[in-house]
């Protein structure tokens, strides 16, 4: 098949490593795949090193980004449909809300009675309304899902939740949806590296040998929940002066966060470690203890999965598709914004390391075949022939 992948931006995310796997993979298996992006900026970083190698064709619509813009918005509608019209692909599959709304109109205005491609896929990563927005903003991002809906084929959603949320705003009713789990290198988290790496990574970092640690791998973002993590933290510390919390990653709130654990007097307890590729996550992870995870929005954080993969337990708020990998076996699952459960919760994984070995074995063999990346392609592959066979 004749294949192309449609997103906003690579910059380092889940749906963005989900992506890129997606059209690696799909290469290897002989399909003629190519992956149209808008540029990336910002301090998340960028994957375009990883699309050279991928064994597909990478193409850049300046114009496709990721805010609101008639502008350009305009612009790249019509660019996206004068590739697709050249690249005459079996199949278009778009990905995160822009490159979503724009994709699948540019790819269905190229039907016609005479020929009914190509088919039109889109995934649903996340979702663009949710309950810390304005009511009004929410309503209209629920109009256009639906508008959209209209001239989409087929929905893959990377949990459960995602289809019933959908389905619950009316967005797409008469339209197939399959759930993929978001694929994942699992050989990068299984395999510890060697306790000379861990070492080193904990004396860069400031982490005595015998501390326990805290991670928590997210962009330094709204609505990521680091205050919360910061909260807990300042309840925990003085019983526990040999836990150390971690922050992975960077973003616009990172001098207000370190603000934050100042105000706290918990400076001394803190470390960041910016931006770290993505090749360096299994590092971090393997170099902790217990994974908390404190999103107040996600599809389902691939950073779970991770965690469990090293065999390490994990702290999540129950939202959206945490609770699909996350339960009594594997770590536990607080109420949103619940600062007394995430501390207790917490608490007994930083006072029972048997209980943290326990869960962590649990967790690794739940989600190995679950989130394989043939796993995921065999899915999405499986769509792809439904729809060009019912043509």
């Amino acid at each position: 098949m004749k294949i192309v992948h449609i997103i906003t931006r690579l910059i380092l995310g889940g749906a963005q490593e989900n992506t890129l796997i997606t059209c690696k993979l799909l290469a290897e298996r002989g399909h003629e795949v190519t992956l149209i992006t808008g540029p990336a900026a910002g301090p998340e970083g960028a994957l375009f090193e990883q699309t050279k190698t991928g064994g597909y064709q990478t193409l850049v619509v300046d114009e496709l980004q990721r805010q609101i813009s008639p502008s350009a918005d305009i612009p790249a509608y019509f660019k996206l449909k004068k590739l697709l019209r050249r690249l005459a692909p079996d199949i278009v599959h778009t990905h995160s809300a822009k490159a979503g709304i724009l994709g699948r109109y540019a790819g269905w205005s190229l039907k016609n009675p005479n020929d009914l491609k190509p088919a039109v896929v889109h995934t649903i990563h996340g979702l663009a309304f949710h309950h810390y927005q304005n009511p009004l903003l929410n309503r209209f991002y629920i109009a256009v899902e639906k508008a959209a809906a209209q001239r989409t084929d087929a929905f893959i959603t990377v949990a459960d939740t995602m289809t019933e949320k959908c389905r619950a705003a009316g967005i797409g009713p008469d339209k197939p949806f399959t759930t993929a789990w978001s694929a994942i290198d699992e050989d990068a988290y299984m395999t510890p590296p060697p306790q000379e790496a861990i070492a080193a990574f904990r004396q860069k970092h400031n982490i005595p040998a015998d501390a326990v640690v805290l991670v928590k791998i997210a962009r330094l973002f709204e609505l990521k929940g680091h205050d919360y993590v910061i909260e807990s933290a300042r309840r925990l510390a003085a019983q526990h002066p040999r836990c150390i919390w971690l922050f992975v990653g960077d973003g616009i709130l990172a001098e207000p966060l370190k603000n934050q654990i100042q105000f706290a007097g918990l400076e001394d307890r803190f470390r960041f470690t910016g931006l770290m590729p993505p090749e360096r996550i299994p590092l971090a992870i393997h170099s902790s203890d217990i994974l908390v995870h404190c999103s107040l929005r996600e599809g389902l954080a691939r950073v779970l999965p991770q965690a469990m993969l090293c065999g390490k337990p994990v702290v999540s708020f129950d939202i959206d598709g945490a609770k699909e990998v996350v339960n009594g076996n594997t770590g536990f699952l607080v109420e949103p914004e619940n600062i007394g459960q995430l501390t207790d919760a917490c608490e007994k994984l930083i006072g029972d390391p048997a209980l943290r070995q326990r869960l962590g074995r649990a967790g690794r063999q739940a989600v190995t075949e679950k989130f394989a990346p043939r796993t995921m392609v065999d899915t999405i592959e499986k769509v792809y022939n439904q729809l060009i066979s019912g043509y």
